[in-house]
């Protein structure tokens, strides 16, 4: 089970994609209050699309409401501030890839209390950061890749075209 969480999210087409790409996957999404917008805003819904209906979302008052219920799980830390990469840890069958707020990141604090389990995803120097919805769709494919894909539709048919058949 993957688990997203987004701590104080504040551009509600971001949380709409990220809710998409958790329908898609399976993943639990997690939402971390204060929130920078209404559960209600059109904008996230249409990012959404139809998917709202597939999606099992859980709401936290705070970081420290949800670090205390779940602190015993394996926690990863997405933040330009790590040192290991997102691809370098062997994800648990259950896992929470945590995410802060877009212009801000992550407290520091809880980063520098938790070393090891901060990872960022590589980039040129003098980048910032990518977009949020983008880094979640990265770190939640690559648990999904390190579990085989498992339970995931991996192929996909033509519907007007055949595929050639292969050469023997």
């Amino acid at each position: 089970m993957i688990h997203i969480v987004l701590v104080e999210p504040e551009i509600p087409q971001n949380t709409g994609n990220i809710a998409r790409t958790c329908a898609a996957t399976g993943a639990v999404l997690h939402l971390v209050k204060p929130l920078g917008f209404s559960i209600d805003d059109k904008k996230l819904k249409r990012a959404g699309l139809d998917y709202w209906h597939q999606l099992q979302i859980e709401y936290h008052d705070s970081l420290q409401a949800f670090l205390s219920k779940y602190q015993d799980k394996a926690l990863y830390f997405f933040t330009t501030k790590a040192t290991h990469t997102y691809a370098d840890p062997v994800y648990p069958e259950e896992v929470f890839l945590v995410f802060g707020k877009e212009t801000k990141g992550l407290p520091e604090e809880l980063l520098y209390e938790h070393p090891e389990q901060c990872v960022r995803i590589p980039m040129l120097d003098q980048r910032r950061s990518l977009n949020l919805s983008n880094s979640v769709a990265i770190g939640v494919y690559e648990v999904l890749r390190q579990q085989a894909f498992c339970n995931m539709k991996n192929t996909g048919e033509l519907t007007r075209y055949k595929w050639p058949e292969p050469s023997k």
